[in-house]
């Protein structure tokens, strides 16, 4: 009896069918780790201060994290497009809630390191398990294909050809040209290569990798924020994920695991959808646990958060990226003491770096026989602020609109270096830069930059630089000073005490004036410094402006407050330098 002819198996379909969707979905999930890692690296640094220590610990945990994640991933091999499709949901809720539980965190709790660590850790878990599932649902597509391609009719299975049971003796001469033979050879499907596999997904996820990590600060920081940013890239992680399970690896999930990632996914881009749309207000309500109810000025611009408080008709406070870089009812402590030391001797021509605020010009403009006054500042959003907003007009007394006073914008080592014309030479140069503690500010304290800044001198010119608490952070300042010295300069330390009842660590403190006695070491901390052996002399110009907090008397009283804590251990330290920031 005649048996009837088995049914022809669909013809297999050609392997890049497959790998090559799932390629762009590695690339666009790889952009999109990377975007969760930047992400968590900046704000950290915002957030705690001292970024490359939040970058070490957020690289090193997620990068641990990863091998874990991908050792996990063993247990999902059986049932790889629900786990992957799965991970990618929690990835994306995870990634893209990231920013503002990290920002809550730290606003209402005062604490955000283990939150930094326990994000780091769940997204390289996340992260780590993905190319393991993706490469068991691409072998397990061709290897099916494969076998679809010998089930199918002169595939080499069990089917008769030309009447002829395969194997019965009926070779390629009894089959007819073509089956089994030259023709059967040339249809054989793409051969299975894992090493070729390994190789194309680690290709898409490395160039997904540069493309989020240009995106990251070109354009999700600029045109997004970086909460907003955040959000977005798990909306689009979260779609691009589930989307390749649901649609190219459907036929592999039961009618119940559909619909768990069917259900999954859309509860993932409800919720990141509804943050998008509280961001703002969650944004507004997280500056005021952090600033208080007196918030005058909230702005972002390119570089940074700027943020002016203080009550109608007070002094306003600035906050930078979170920092306290000027309280408006002390500040003229701080600026008194950082400027007018250095006025005492010529002082036609004055190079401020930083200062954009005002504040320091305004002290330098209390001399009428000053010529020219040039501000070097990085972020032209302060110095427009500054010159703009009335609180910080009337506290710098518009001193960016004299026409004595340039304004110049870049970065101080930059300019210091590249733009500053050589012929100009200055007769003070006042460093009002970030605290020495903060990284980022690491090398405008090193020995490189106060070369630099004594090519800008004139003969006899002096340069003088704020460098933190001599007795709260003895080490900073020494430091400081020793960086000073092996650039060839002779230094005179001194300090300036902040005002009674409020915390007073000096500019760039994360910490608000609540009140209450000062803290044990409070104040600022100042070396005067001329090029040479010969120590500048401390004192007041016969020409000073009345001052209110800054004496002659006072300045050697502070002189040797500073010079107590001198020890033989903060002498032998070393310097800092562009390779070996020492800070």
């Amino acid at each position: 009896m005649t048996l009837p002819p088995k049914r022809a198996a669909r013809s297999p379909e050609r392997p890049t069918a497959v790998r090559y969707p799932v390629l762009a979905v590695v690339f666009v999930c790889a952009a999109c780790g990377l975007v969760y890692e930047l992400e968590l690296v900046a704000l950290a640094s915002y957030l705690i201060g001292d970024s490359v220590t939040q970058a070490s610990v957020v690289l090193s945990v997620m990068v641990f994290a990863m091998g874990l994640g991908s050792l996990l991933a063993k247990r999902l091999r059986c049932r790889a497009a629900v786990g992957f499709g799965l991970v990618e949901g929690g990835l994306a809720l995870i990634g893209g809630c990231s920013a503002m539980v990290l920002y809550a965190s730290f606003a209402w709790l005062g604490e955000s390191r283990w939150v930094l660590v326990g994000f780091s850790l769940a997204i390289g878990v996340l992260t780590g398990a993905e190319i393991p599932l993706l490469m068991s649902l691409i072998q397990r597509a061709e290897s099916f294909r494969a076998e679809s391609f010998r089930a199918a009719p002169g595939g080499g299975g069990g089917s008769s050809v030309g009447g002829s049971p395969a194997g019965s003796g009926g070779g390629p001469s009894a089959a007819g040209p073509g089956v089994g033979g030259a023709e059967h050879r040339r249809r054989r499907p793409e051969s299975h290569d894992a090493a070729g596999t390994v190789a194309d997904l680690f290709a898409a996820d490395y160039v997904g990798a540069l493309v989020g990590g240009l995106a990251f600060p070109f354009l999700l920081l600029p045109w997004l924020g970086q909460l907003t940013g955040a959000l977005v890239t798990g909306a689009v992680n979260s779609i691009a994920g589930g989307g390749l399970v649901l649609w190219l690896f459907r036929h592999d999930l039961t009618a119940r695991s559909r619909a768990l990632l069917v259900g999954a996914n859309l509860s993932v881009l409800a919720v990141l959808a509804t943050a998008t749309v509280l961001v703002d207000d969650f944004e507004q309500a997280a500056r005021r646990a952090v600033y208080g109810d007196s918030i005058r000025v909230a702005i972002h611009t390119e570089l940074q958060e700027v943020v002016v408080t203080g009550s109608r008709g007070g002094p306003p406070d600035l906050f930078l990226d979170g920092r306290l870089r000027v309280g408006g009812r002390d500040e003229y402590r701080y600026h008194e003491a950082l400027v007018h030391p250095a006025m005492n001797g010529p002082h036609g021509r004055v190079l401020i770096l930083g200062g954009g605020d005002g504040l320091a010009a305004r002290e330098v403009l209390r001399y009428p026989d000053v010529d020219a006054v040039t501000v070097v500042e990085l972020d032209p959003g302060v110095a427009r602020l500054a010159r703009t907003d009335p609180g910080l007009a009337a506290l710098n007394e518009r001193a960016l609109h004299d026409p004595r006073v340039t304004v110049a914008y870049g970065d101080a080592f930059t300019w210091l270096r590249s733009v500053r014309p050589v012929q100009e030479r200055y007769d003070v140069v006042i460093s009002d830069l970030p605290d020495p503690g903060i990284t980022a500010g690491a090398k405008l304290y090193s020995e490189e930059f106060y070369g630099l800044a004594a090519g800008a001198l004139a003969d006899g010119g002096r340069l003088v630089v704020h460098a933190g608490s001599a007795t709260a952070r003895p080490r900073t300042y020494w430091t400081v000073d020793a960086t000073l010295r092996a650039a060839g300069y002779a230094t005179r330390p001194y300090g300036a005490g902040g005002r009674t009842g409020g915390v007073t660590t000096g500019p760039d403190r994360a910490g608000r004036s609540t009140g209450g006695a000062p803290p044990a070491g409070g104040g600022w901390g100042f070396l005067l410094a001329a090029p040479g052996s010969v120590r500048p002399s401390l004192g007041l110009d016969v020409a000073a402006p009345q001052l209110r907090s800054l004496t002659v008397q006072g300045l050697r009283v502070a002189e040797r407050c500073v010079e107590r804590s001198r020890t033989e251990e903060t002498d032998a330290l070393p310097p800092s330098t562009l390779v070996h920031p020492r800070y």
